[in-house]
């Protein structure tokens, strides 16, 4: 970090936990650097995340089964096994998230989740990891770009049950009482982000924290209904003051009706929690069910983690009968259903339009449910990207081939060399030797892609947009 930390979040620190242990976080802050740590995706790869770099000392996140610490930060963006959506790199306090996560499914299991503001896509594919098979994982980011961004992140995670979307909370309104379970990483001021962004320490300001407090008690409120009597939220942010945190929580518990549940914490893990006086106390001696990473404590960046259970009554949503969708009124033809056999289990799922020349495939048990969010609102994908239409031909979708269900007999696959797949990735033209037609590009028996193989040459399909900029 080069950036000095501004004098009103040292003085609300040193108020809040003290001057010792406000100077160790402090210096944490300036003489420290970030650690590096990835979590695998075990529907793309046997190889233990400790494992999945040659020559790195790498150990466990001890609260993520998935999770790894590296000794070094490689350069992931020249690793094709990251654009094949073989694991993630996910900052470590915020994988603290699957012991939320196991906890939910101690008690019952979700039908519906709700990840309100995903973006990149860390959280959402940590939930899409540990959630059962048929729940329905909605991943929301409001922003454009940034909604783009996760669903390419979802998509090369390669999970059939995800439906990507693109809303402000209130836009959910009307969907009350339809999720069991909503994930809320509400925007913060960013105060746990000081060690990795200078950014986020020129935007910090008191005033900054009082608005972010505004807004998070707003995007609270505006998705409340949505959750079932009963359902669980997991809010966090990354920042460290009680007003974005322990203040927020008793506000949602005693106007909006919820109740803290404690998670098992271990202590070696220095997890913290604030006390009453205000000092840090490991949360394995202490667990109030609030649950901060510090820097200077544990080895991650910053990050508040609680679960609540909704304790109100919650309103039950009313079907509204709405003219039909453009997407209802489209005709979907038969050779566009016969792409289903591309799959692995293909009569588990059915053909959904997503425009009028594109089609997805969503599982039958979901299919209800997707269809009211999609009237409800902005999809970017819904379930498996699976064809086009171009003139008479069918042509696969990337996203079908990033798909953990896609049938390994559907195409050819050619296995390349590491130059080779990144060019691919950087969206040359390459040569395989594969029979002419639609091949699969693999590397080290991870898809990345398709090519159309005309003999002479290979077509390469890779996105445009997701392609690799820098020089391969």
């Amino acid at each position: 970090m080069t950036k000095p930390l501004p004098h009103d979040f040292i003085q609300q620190m040193t108020t809040l936990i003290g001057a010792t242990e406000a100077q160790q976080l402090f210096s944490a802050l300036q003489q420290t650097e970030p650690s590096t740590s990835i979590r695998r995706n075990p529907l793309k790869t046997a190889t233990p995340a400790t494992g999945l770099f040659e020559n790195q000392a790498a150990t466990p996140v001890p609260w993520c089964a998935e999770g790894a610490y590296l000794s070094e930060r490689p350069s992931f963006i020249l690793d094709p096994t990251l654009h094949g959506g073989a694991y993630y790199v996910q900052e470590a306090a915020s994988m603290f998230l699957e012991q939320a996560v196991r906890r939910i499914l101690s008690d019952a299991t979700p039908r519906r989740v709700l990840d309100l503001c995903a973006a990149p896509g860390g959280k959402s594919t940590l939930w899409r990891s540990l959630l059962p098979e048929g729940t329905l994982l909605v991943a929301n980011e409001p922003m454009r770009q940034r909604a783009d961004i996760l669903a390419e992140n979802m998509l090369k995670w390669g999970h059939p049950d995800v439906v990507v979307t693109n809303a402000y909370p209130n836009e959910f309104q009307g969907l009350n009482s339809f999720f069991d379970v909503i994930g809320a990483d509400v925007p913060c001021s960013g105060e746990g982000m000081f060690r990795k962004d200078d950014v986020a320490i020129s935007e910090w300001s008191a005033q900054n924290v009082i608005d972010c407090v505004s807004r998070q008690w707003q995007i609270v409120c505006d998705i409340w209904d949505c959750l079932r009597q009963g359902g669980y939220m997991v809010y966090s942010t990354c920042t460290f003051n009680r007003l974005e945190n322990e203040e927020m929580i008793a506000r949602i518990c005693k106007q909006l009706g919820a109740e803290v549940v404690t998670l098992p914490v271990k202590a070696y893990w220095n997890v913290h929690t604030l006390g009453e006086t205000g000092n840090v106390v490991n949360a394995a001696e202490q667990n109030n069910g609030m649950y901060h990473f510090y820097p200077h404590k544990s080895k991650g960046e910053g990050l508040f983690l609680c679960l609540l259970r909704k304790t109100a009554e919650a309103p039950l949503m009313k079907q509204k009968k709405g003219k039909p969708s453009g997407s209802d009124k489209v005709q979907i033809p038969a050779e566009a259903r016969h792409a289903l056999a591309w799959l692995q289990s293909p009569t588990d799922f059915q053909i959904t339009s997503t425009s009028a020349t594109e089609w997805a495939a969503v599982r039958q048990s979901l299919a209800a449910d997707i269809t009211l969010l999609q009237k409800q609102v902005r999809c970017l994908t819904a379930g498996i990207p699976l064809a086009e239409a171009k003139g008479k031909k069918l042509v696969p979708l990337h996203g079908l081939a990033l798909s953990t269900q896609l049938s390994p007999d559907a195409f050819p696959r050619c296995e390349v060399e590491l130059q080779t797949a990144l060019a691919y990735l950087h969206r040359e033209a390459i040569q395989v030797e594969a029979p002419t037609g639609w091949t699969l590009v693999c590397y080290k028996g991870l898809p990345l892609g398709f090519v159309n193989n005309l003999g002479n040459r290979a077509n390469n399909q890779y996105p445009q947009s997701w392609r690799i900029r820098r020089n391969v």
